[in-house]
C-alpha cells in the first residue's frame, strides 16, 4: 500500500475536529450516545479529501519484540494502530502502562488492534538500546517497540510531551491524539469505535504481525532489577527490593536468604509471605523486624511483619491517586507511585513518622507510625498520610514554604536527623538534582545540580562541581553517612556513585567509569554500574552498598579500601542462585542511516605485512560536544573480503572529539585476492552547545585496496576529514 499524500504531517490538524468532539462528549451521557458521537466523528475525518497521513518510519532503527522492523505501510495496513510516545524515565509513561496493557488483552492484533511503543528518549542514557531493552523487561512491555533515538518521527508530527498516544486508521490515517495521562476511558472509546466503523467497511485485516518477545530470548536471573537496598543496623542483614521479581528478598550479609516475599508474578495480596504479592516494589525500610515497602506499581504502602510472617497495606487503596493533599487514614488514602521511603522522628518519639518520595505527584508525603507532629503541624493521629513538601506540579522550585515548592518526580530519600543538617536529601529524578527538606520548617533548598529557572528539567550533565555548576543526570538514590558526614547518590543515568559534602556543596565522582559492562570486582576508579537504582550505608560507615539495577546485582563498596565486589546470593541450602556474570559482548556495527554521507577515497598500493593508517578528523558544530553515556564509535569493514580483517581491531570508541584515534590495519600475509575495499563506519553522538538538543550522525568511508608482491614504501597514514 502506497503512503497517501497528505494534508500535513502534524497532529495540529487534528485538534480542530477533535477539541469538537471532546466538547460534544460532555454533554452525552448515555454510552450510546458517546459511541454514536465518535462514530460520527470518524466519519467526517474518514471522509477528508486527503488523508491525515502518519510518515512511515526511518529506516535502520533499532526495534524490539518484533521479528524484524515494521512497516507503516506495508505491515499495518488494514490495523488499528495505537502509537505510543514515551521515554522509560517519565512517571507518567510508566502511569500509562497498565491502560495499554488492559488495552492489549482486550483486543489482538488478530482484532485489528496493534500498540506500538516509539521511544523518543529525554536523556542521552535513554537513547542507548540496552537501556531500553532493560526497561521492556522492567515493565513488562510485551508489544513491538521502536527506538526512535533522534525523535524523528516525534519532530515531523510535532509532538509536545510525554507520554501522546496517536491512534491511526488502516491506511495510516491519524484519528486521534491522547496527550498525558489519564485517559484510559477516551483510548478505550476511540479504539472501539475505529475498530467497528472500519470493520463495517470491511478495512480491517486479521493478519498476524510477527511478535518476538525480548525476554524470551533471556536466561533466568535470580535479581532481576533490584532497585533499592537497605541495611538492618541491629541484626546482620539487608533488605532488598527485587523489582523485576516483584519480591522483596531478606537477605543475611553473606549473602544467603532468609526470606523470600512474593514474586515472581506481579499481584496485589496481604497475608501469610507464601501468598503475599507486590507488583514492582522499590523503596524499603527496616526496623525492629517491621519492613515498610513503597509498593511502586500497586500505589501501596506495605508492612512485612518478620516475627508474624505476614504482609499488610497501610497506605493506598491499590489504584493510582490524584489527590495531592491528604490527610486520611493510610488505608483510605490514595497515593500515586511511592519510590522510596525511610524512617523519621516527628516532636515525640523516634521513628514514628514514614517518609515517602511520592514519584506519582512530585512530593513527599508522611505516614504517621503513631500519633505525632510533624514540622509547623497541629498533632496528627496514627495513620494519617498526608503531603508534606510539594505544590505536585513537576517543577525544580526550592522555597521557603514546603506547599509552595515543586518536586519532579523525587525517587530516593535519606535522613540526616543530627544537627546542623537535620533535613531530608532528596533525589529529584527528572530535574537531576539533589535538594533538602527541613525537618524543622519544611524549607525545600537546592544543594547540587540542575539549574535555576525552575521550569527547566533538562539542565543534566556529568560533571563535578560545586551547588549548581556540578550535573547529574537522572539521580534515583542517596545515603547518607553520618561518619563522615557525606551524602552519596547514585547518578542513575551516567552509571556512577558520586559523593556530596553538604557543607561545601562540592560533588565528586567516587566511582563508575561511565562504562555500562559489568566489571565484578575492581577498584572504585575503575568500577562500573549500570543505572544503580538505590544505596545505602552499612557497618558503621565502611561499606556502601548499591543496587546496580540493570546488571541485575548487589555490589559491595568498601569504603576503607576503595574496592568493589558483588555480593554472592545463595540460598539457605548452599544453592547459588545468581546468574552468570555477563561478558563484555561484541559491538554490533549499527545500520548507517540513509542521509549518512558516503566518501569513496583514492586508492592505496600495500603490500602484505604493511600497516595501513587511517585518522579520524572529523567537525562537529561549533561548540558542540560529545553527548556524556553514550559510545561514539568507529567500525571497520571489509565485505566480501573478512579475511582481511581476522585477527585485529575492528571496532573502537571515540571518547574525546578534540583527540580521535587513530585506526590501524594491517594486510595479512596470506592475501586472498589483490583487491578490496576497507570501510570505515562512524558514529557520533553529540549535544549543541546549550544541550538543548541531541543528535546522532554518521559517515561512511570507502578505501579501494590494492595489495601487490612489490615492496612498498612507507605509506602516508590516511586522513578521514568531514565538517558536520
Amino acid at each position: 500500500m502506497a503512503a497517501p499524500g497528505g494534508r500535513g504531517r502534524s497532529l495540529s490538524g487534528l485538534l480542530p475536529a477533535q477539541t469538537s468532539l471532546e466538547y460534544a462528549l460532555l454533554d452525552a451521557v448515555t454510552q450510546q450516545e458517546k459511541d454514536s458521537l465518535v462514530y460520527q466523528y470518524l466519519q467526517k475525518v474518514d471522509g477528508w479529501e486527503q488523508d491525515l497521513s502518519v510518515p512511515e518510519f526511518p529506516e535502520g532503527l533499532e526495534w524490539l519484540n518484533t521479528e524484524e522492523p515494521i512497516s507503516v505501510y506495508k505491515d499495518l495496513c488494514g490495523k488499528i494502530v495505537v502509537l505510543d510516545f514515551f521515554t522509560y524515565c517519565c512517571i507518567n509513561c510508566i502511569h500509562l502502562l497498565p491502560d495499554l496493557h488492559a488495552l492489549e488483552h482486550t483486543y489482538s492484533d488478530k482484532d485489528g488492534l496493534l500498540i506500538i511503543g516509539v521511544h523518543s528518549a529525554k536523556f542521552p542514557n535513554e537513547k542507548v538500546l540496552d537501556n531500553i531493552k532493560s526497561a521492556v523487561l522492567r515493565y513488562n512491555i510485551t508489544h513491538p517497540m521502536v527506538n526512535d533515538a533522534d525523535a524523528s518521527l516525534w519532530q515531523e508530527l510535532e509532538v509536545s510531551c510525554w507520554p501522546t498516544l496517536v491512534i491511526l486508521g488502516p491506511r495510516g490515517n491519524m484519528l486521534f491524539s491522547l496527550i498525558g495521562e489519564g485517559h484510559k476511558d477516551k483510548l478505550f472509546l476511540y479504539t472501539s469505535i475505529a475498530l467497528k466503523y472500519y470493520k463495517d467497511r470491511g478495512q480491517i485485516r486479521d493478519n498476524k504481525i510477527g511478535i518476538k518477545l525480548y525476554k524470551d530470548s533471556l536466561p533466568p536471573s535470580p535479581l532481576l532489577f533490584p532497585g533499592k537496598v537497605t541495611v538492618d543496623q541491629v541484626t546482620d542483614r539487608l533488605v532488598i527490593a527485587d523489582t523485576g521479581h516483584h519480591r522483596i528478598l531478606v537477605v543475611w550479609k553473606n549473602g544467603q536468604i532468609q526470606y523470600s516475599i512474593g514474586g515472581p508474578n506481579p499481584g496485589r495480596k496481604d497475608g501469610i509471605f507464601s501468598e503475599s504479592t507486590f507488583n514492582s516494589p522499590q523503596g524499603v525500610a527496616i526496623m525492629n523486624n517491621i519492613i515498610y515497602v513503597a509498593d511502586t506499581e500497586n500505589h501501596l504502602i506495605r508492612k512485612i511483619d518478620l516475627e508474624a510472617e505476614k504482609v499488610s497495606t497501610v497506605a493506598g487503596i491499590g489504584i493510582q491517586g490524584t489527590d495531592k493533599e491528604g490527610g486520611a487514614k493510610g488505608e483510605q488514602q490514595p497515593i500515586s507511585s511511592p519510590w522510596d521511603v525511610v524512617f523519621g522522628t516527628s516532636e515525640v518519639q523516634r521513628g514514628d513518622i514514614l517518609w515517602i518520595a511520592m514519584a506519582g505527584t512530585h512530593q513527599i508525603w508522611a505516614l504517621l507510625l503513631d500519633s505525632g507532629k510533624l514540622p509547623k503541624k497541629n498533632e496528627l493521629t496514627k495513620g494519617t498520610c498526608l503531603r508534606f513538601a510539594g505544590s505536585g506540579n513537576e517543577e525544580n522550585r526550592n522555597n521557603a514554604y514546603p506547599h509552595k515548592a515543586g518536586f519532579a518526580q523525587p525517587s530516593g530519600l535519606s535522613l540526616a536527623s543530627e544537627d546542623p543538617w537535620s533535613c531530608l536529601f532528596v533525589a529529584d529524578s527528572e530535574s537531576s538534582t539533589v535538594r533538602t527538606v527541613s525537618l524543622k520548617d519544611g524549607a525545600v533548598k537546592h544543594l547540587v545540580g540542575g539549574e535555576r529557572d525552575p521550569m527547566n528539567l533538562f539542565a543534566f550533565g556529568d560533571v563535578d562541581g560545586v551547588g549548581i555548576n556540578a550535573k547529574l543526570q537522572h539521580p534515583l538514590g542517596v545515603t547518607w553517612d553520618k561518619k563522615r558526614n557525606l551524602l552519596y547518590v547514585a547518578d542513575s543515568y551516567n552509571h556512577k556513585i558520586k559523593v556530596v559534602d553538604p557543607k561545601t556543596k562540592n560533588c565528586t565522582t567516587l566511582a563508575g567509569t561511565g562504562d555500562t559492562n559489568n566489571v565484578t570486582s575492581s577498584s572504585f576508579t575503575e568500577s562500573t554500574f549500570n543505572e544503580p537504582g538505590g544505596l545505602c550505608i552499612g557497618e558503621n560507615g565502611e561499606l556502601l552498598y548499591v543496587a546496580d539495577t540493570n546488571n541485575h546485582q548487589i555490589k559491595v563498596m568498601d569504603l576503607e579500601t576503595k574496592m568493589v565486589s558483588v555480593l554472592p546470593i545463595f540460598r539457605s541450602e548452599n544453592a547459588v542462585v545468581d546468574g552468570p556474570f555477563l561478558v563484555e559482548k561484541q559491538k554490533t556495527l549499527p545500520k548507517l542511516p540513509k542521509s549518512a554521507p558516503s566518501i569513496r577515497l583514492s586508492p592505496v598500493t600495500a603490500c602484505a605485512g604493511q600497516t595501513l593508517q587511517f585518522k579520524l578528523r572529523l567537525d562537529l558544530p561549533s561548540g558542540s560536544k560529545l553527548t556524556e553515556g553514550v559510545s561514539s564509535c568507529w567500525f571497520l569493514t571489509a565485505e566480501g573480503n573478512e579475511w582481511l580483517l581476522q585477527g585485529q581491531i575492528a571496532a573502537g570508541d571515540i571518547e574525546n572529539i578534540s583527540s580521535q584515534p587513530t585506526i590501524s590495519l594491517q594486510i595479512p600475509d596470506d592475501c586472498l585476492s589483490l583487491e578490496a575495499i576497507v570501510s570505515v563506519s562512524v558514529f557520533l553522538y553529540y549535544c549543541s552547545a546549550d544541550s538543548s538538543a541531541c543528535m546522532m550522525k554518521a559517515i561512511l568511508f570507502s578505501q579501494p585496496l590494492q595489495i601487490t608482491d612489490t615492496q612498498q614504501g612507507c605509506i602516508a597514514p590516511v586522513e578521514l576529514r568531514y565538517v558536520f
